[in-house]
């Protein structure tokens, strides 16, 4: 161990390389976006202490704030922007079905019934969901109540 320190200080301006080469591989391994930019900012003091011989401690400085500006200008000029898409509830299964009618899977049971979405029975429930109405009669979905569909009646004259 008291051979790595002399090691490390032998190596000069390629330590800020190396560091480099580290927390980029890093960012492959572990993807995150994150670590980028000190690779970046480790590339720049890097080039910075081959072309001048400054002091070790105004390098670390200097690193810190190329860090602190990389990571921010980074943010700002690469954050994915949301858009607009022709599926806005793709990962929230329930609300694809708010607006839709279905037809009822089970005969309503104090105020609670099922109806069948493709090849699964989702719970329903509903102020205007009356005890004994049929299977078969329409609702139409209008909520959700954590993993129970809120409905209506579809056909106001049942």
């Amino acid at each position: 161990m008291t051979d790595l320190f002399p090691t490390i200080a032998s190596l000069g301006s390629w330590n800020w390389l190396i560091l480099a080469a580290v927390l980029l591989a890093a960012e492959i391994v572990a993807p995150g976006f994150f670590l980028l930019w000190f690779g970046i900012a480790a590339i720049a003091v890097g080039l910075i202490a081959f072309s001048t011989d400054l002091a070790w401690h105004w390098e670390v400085l200097i690193f810190g704030l190329f860090s602190v500006a990389a990571f921010v200008i980074g943010r700002r000029y690469f954050r994915p922007m949301p858009g607009d898409t022709d599926k806005p509830h793709l990962n929230q299964r329930l609300a694809q079905y708010v607006g839709q009618t279905y037809p009822l899977a089970t005969e309503i049971d104090n105020g609670r019934g099922k109806v069948r979405i493709g090849d699964t029975l989702w719970p329903i429930e509903g102020d205007d969901l009356k005890d004994g109405l049929p299977v078969g009669t329409k609702v139409r979905i209008t909520g959700t109540r954590g993993m129970i569909l809120v409905a209506e009646i579809a056909e106001p004259g049942r």
